[in-house]
């Protein structure tokens, strides 16, 4: 991994000023200039790294409990349909069968989701079982327990349901239709997002160049290496779950869906093998929690891979249609975008993701008039939901298109039109809200581009060799208008040891590490010395779910707070005790020390001192994001707290004969404001590129109306290491994250650009634009036949 410099000197003046309840800076106060850390911006081998290494860390299918009995979701082999009978004698009946329950059986049967402020939003209830209707295959309709997997899954088998099928909608473009079938009585919309500003039509009069064109992207499975999984058990009347998921706040539902207390329902998250928004809303929490309330016995269900495949939410398909106008020179003039998300069967997280995607429909580019409608659709379709880059990804597709056509259209040369239309610091993005941190977007496409070194030769006759390139903003944090928070919990130990509670969850991309490499840099414990205890909503502060990339941002600042709070209630301490002024203090590697190094104290000194003078040595703290609102009836107003920049390049080589697109060289660079951890963010860049990739190529869960052709990776296929080149790294440290000491999120970015990258250099291959993904080798053959058949046109005399 390279760093590169950011071109310019930071802007230091004052950000333009924003709407009144809108605060730049909430707790984090200014952004910071230091730049001399000790701990931030190493890379050392946390906990986690080496427990994963030795194969210690334990999962939440790796639990066992005394008494164990395991569970198993029924579900419907049809959709859509009435129910028209449930008999479960014969599973009750099998021997090892403890429990069998269906909808009757769940207090409150019902999960509603809310996007807070979607204009038109429908109030859509999911059934956790159905009780008289399925709506896509999959759909659980029943959940049974027994003394082993195989009872359960034969138990399973045994429950017998009659099904009446009803006409079924399964593209979001159908659903629109007027005489469509209703896959709710409410309607098929579920929210129609819209952004406006400006004078459409005069924009378009004046154009040079319109580009139109129409972008698809398909349902994308999560393909973690862990199922959904966890086990269940009853302690002092209290729920207790110990699951693989993104967000232990689900308590709150879980209490409700079996009316109780909220106090008698406990999440704690296992570290996961993997979740990219999969295990952001609940999988196996709710089943568990029934069996456990109802049979009083401890209980496990582990998803297969197929049952995951099958019934775990997608990532949303697209349409995207986008007109844009440009003059002369290549300066957008107007955007005109109509984007359609399927849904499917349930709202999940919908509403938010087509939001997502409405906000940031231009991308990184200043756009002075533009007309954004963005809708999610119900179709009879398995749910989409959450997946890394979430609604801000697919749209990265089209608008990137879009540059390198009107770059096209006017002979002009990308990197030239993407400089005269790049988005800057204090510029307004798609909801009228000005941009107040560095826009390092140009240096990292010149970063990505010289990664790639000299081009390559093609490899043999008839195959052809193109490269590009794609950029992509990404927002980190949750919607403004949520007024986000998450607490931190610090304790100074009597031996000088450290010990951190957070309520975060940890995906596997270190969030707990990073939490103590930044304490560690405030309070100078070593890395070694200090203890963190994560995701357990009866023993940590609130933290919210880990999503959005959002943790870094939240726990990171809640955590730089508390640890900056303590060592300002612990400096006079430590100033008395030492006969120095209190700025003239020093805090590393476990001591306190005067800044000359004539004297100093150990930690465990310093907390005796502490305890004599009756000074506390613990914080709890909690860090509130930025607030503000958005009126949806405008479509202007604050979204997100801040973006991510970063641009990827490619090389390919595509096959004339077969179709085939080879990557032969793939970089990546992103400003990450300051790389707390560089081997992380490094890890997070190629493997969220690496996974775009996938999406870009060969990534698809096709179905045959509603039902899944795809449900093992045996015929769902992901890039292995056969299918990567080396993907080289680069990183800008501008320095203006919003995120603590001014890291910017890294989780999510490095998805958005990979599909456009590669259409981009297979256009450049073979002249003709991919328009829907993935970019087989079947597409790329008929995009082939559409050049000749053009071609062939303008011989003609």
């Amino acid at each position: 991994m390279t760093t590169v410099e950011p071109g310019t000197t930071p802007d230091t003046t004052e950000p333009p000023q924003a709407p009144a309840e809108f605060d730049p800076d909430a707790d984090s106060g200014p952004l910071e200039r230091e730049r001399n850390f000790r701990v931030v911006g190493q890379s050392p081998a946390h906990h986690d790294f080496v427990n994963k290494v030795r194969g210690t860390l334990l999962y939440a299918a790796d639990w066992n409990l005394p008494g164990m009995i395991h569970g198993k979701v029924v579900r419907s082999d049809v959709g859509p349909a009435k129910i028209v009978r449930i008999d479960t004698s014969a599973a009750e009946r099998l021997e090892g069968v403890v429990a069998v329950l269906t909808a009757a059986d769940v207090p409150h049967n019902a999960i509603v989701e809310h996007a807070s402020g979607g204009l038109g939003e429908l109030t859509v209830e999911q059934p956790v079982l159905a009780r008289d209707r399925v709506r896509y295959v999959g759909e659980p309709v029943a959940v049974v327990a027994a003394v082993d997997p195989e009872t359960a899954a034969e138990a399973a088998d045994l429950v017998d349901v009659d099904y009446e099928p009803l006409p079924g909608v399964y593209s979001a473009e159908d659903a629109l239709a007027d005489d469509a079938p209703l896959v709710h009585d409410e309607g098929n919309v579920l929210v129609n997002w819209r952004l406006e500003r400006g004078d459409l039509e005069e924009a378009f009069a004046k154009a040079t160049v319109v580009v139109e064109n129409t972008y698809r992207t398909q349902h994308v499975e999560h393909a973690y290496m862990e199922t959904e999984a966890g086990v269940g058990w009853l302690e002092n009347d209290v729920v207790t779950l110990r699951v693989s998921t993104q967000v232990i706040e689900h308590a709150v539902e879980i209490a409700a869906i079996l009316g109780l207390r909220q106090s008698q329902v406990r999440v704690i998250a296992s570290y996961m093998g993997g979740g990219f928004g999969g295990k952001e809303d609940m999988t196996v929490e709710p089943y568990l929690a029934l069996l456990v309330w109802r049979t009083r016995r401890p209980v496990r269900m582990i998803w297969s891979r197929q049952e995951s495949i099958l019934a775990s939410t997608k990532r949303h398909p697209f349409v995207m249609h986008y007109r844009t106008a440009a003059d002369g020179d290549g300066r957008i003039l107007a955007v005109d975008a109509d984007i359609i998300g399927d849904a499917g069967a349930y709202p999940c997280l919908s509403a938010r993701v087509l939001f997502a995607a409405a906000a940031l429909s231009t991308g990184p580019y200043r756009v002075p008039v533009l007309r954004t409608r963005s809708r999610a659709v119900f179709t009879n379709n398995v749910p989409t939901s959450a997946f890394r880059g979430f609604g801000a990804m697919q749209v990265v597709f089209a608008y990137e298109s879009q540059i390198d056509a009107v770059a096209t259209a006017l002979g002009l040369d990308r990197e030239e039109v993407r400089d005269r239309n790049y988005i800057a610091k204090g510029d307004l993005t798609a909801a009228g809200e000005p941009l107040t941190t560095a826009v390092a977007i140009a240096e990292t496409r010149r970063a990505a581009l010289e990664s790639l070194g000299a081009p390559s030769e093609p490899s043999g006759p008839n195959k052809v060799v193109g490269r590009g390139f794609a950029g992509s903003m990404q927002p980190y944090g949750r919607t403004i208008w949520f007024r986000d928070h998450a607490s931190a919990w610090v304790t100074l130990q009597p031996d000088g040891t450290l010990l951190i509670r957070s309520g975060v969850t940890d995906l596997g991309a270190g969030q707990a590490a990073s939490l103590c490499q930044i304490a560690s840099e405030i309070l100078g414990v070593a890395l070694s010395d200090i203890s963190v205890y994560i995701g357990d909503t009866a023993l940590n502060p609130p933290a919210g779910g880990t999503f959005a990339t959002r943790q870094l941002y939240m726990s990171g600042n809640a955590i730089l707070r508390a640890a900056r709070k303590l060592r300002d209630q612990l400096t006079p301490v430590a100033a008395k005790e030492l006969g120095v002024p209190e700025d003239a203090l020093v805090w590393a590697d476990g001591m306190v020390r005067s800044e000359n190094g004539e004297t100093g104290m150990s930690l465990p000194e310093l907390v005796r001192a502490a305890s004599e003078a009756r000074v506390d040595t613990s914080v709890l703290t909690t860090w509130r994001a930025r607030s503000g609102g958005f009126d949806p009836q405008t479509g202007q107003g604050n979204t997100f707290p801040d973006y991510t920049f970063g641009t990827h390049a490619a090389e390919v080589e595509v096959d004339l004969e077969t179709g085939d697109v080879q990557l032969l060289k793939y970089a990546a660079c992103h400003d990450v404001g300051r790389a707390i951890n560089p081997i992380r963010v490094q890890g997070q860049i190629i493997g969220g590129a690496a996974q775009g990739i996938g999406y870009a190529l060969m990534e698809d869960c096709v179905t045959d109306e509603g039902h899944p052709l795809s449900s093992l990776f045996a015929d769902y296929l992901v890039p292995s290491s056969m299918d990567l080149p080396d993907i080289q790294v680069a990183v800008v440290e501008s320095g203006e994250g919003r995120g603590p000491l001014n890291a910017r999120g890294i989780g999510e970015p490095p998805i958005g650009p990979p599909a456009a990258t590669i259409a981009s250099a297979v256009e450049a291959a073979i002249g003709v634009r991919p328009k829907q993904l993935p970019i087989t080798a079947e597409r790329v053959l008929a995009l082939l036949d559409e050049r000749d058949r053009r071609q062939s046109k303008k011989e003609q005399p």
